[in-house]
């Protein structure tokens, strides 16, 4: 069976700015061409400083927030204080390895700040860690890629990564099928999490 058989298409996207990290994601949950949901949440908030966003299967994707927000929850209560993005990272990635011969359907973006310094990640559905100032997950990952590898720049501010992000993401829906339906977006800075949301307005 070819992937696009059984994994979902999704466009997600994160990055790095000065502030912080944008994390964002489209809202069509689809297998080929039948499209399940117009309204399907991919990003998570798993403490008051990281979040991570998905491409995949909606359960698994809920299965790991649920398991991450448990395990930080812990770690929280045990030494005082909150994981970090890297924690965070670790904490999903050994997740993912333990189920690697049969694996969760999820692609993950997470990010987050630090004592004020942003951290991304992105790791595949076998818990590969890679840390990066941008990435995008999912079946419209490649074209997400191309905007953000031409237009992304380091002391990006959030000003300018926010309409970056959604350029990206709206290029991937222009064109990847399985993606669409609006944009949800995630902004972590030290101050905490807010999400917002935007439509999709093809040109």
């Amino acid at each position: 069976m070819s992937e696009e058989g059984f994994m979902p298409g999704a466009t997600t996207v994160g990055l790095v700015c000065r502030e912080g990290v944008v994390l964002a994601s489209e809202r069509r949950y689809s297998y080929g061409t039948f499209v399940m949901s117009k309204a399907a949440k991919k990003m998570f908030k798993v403490s008051d400083t990281v979040g991570f966003a998905c491409a995949g299967v909606i359960g698994d994707m809920q299965v790991l927030a649920r398991e991450a927000n448990a395990y930080l929850s812990i770690y929280r209560f045990e030494r005082g204080r909150e994981g970090s993005v890297r924690n965070a990272a670790k904490l999903i990635s050994s997740l993912l390895s333990s189920r690697r011969m049969f694996p969760y359907l999820a692609q993950t973006i997470i990010g987050g700040t630090d004592n004020g310094k942003p951290g991304l990640y992105v790791l595949d559905p076998i818990g590969s860690v890679l840390d990066d100032k941008f990435a995008s997950v999912g079946t419209g990952a490649e074209i997400a890629t191309g905007v953000l590898e031409a237009e992304y720049h380091d002391g990006l501010g959030l000003e300018e990564a926010k309409p970056l992000i959604l350029r990206a993401i709206r290029s991937a829906l222009a064109r990847d099928i399985s993606s669409g339906d609006g944009i949800d977006m995630m902004i972590i800075t030290p101050t905490g999490i807010k999400e917002e949301s935007a439509k999709f307005t093809p040109s």
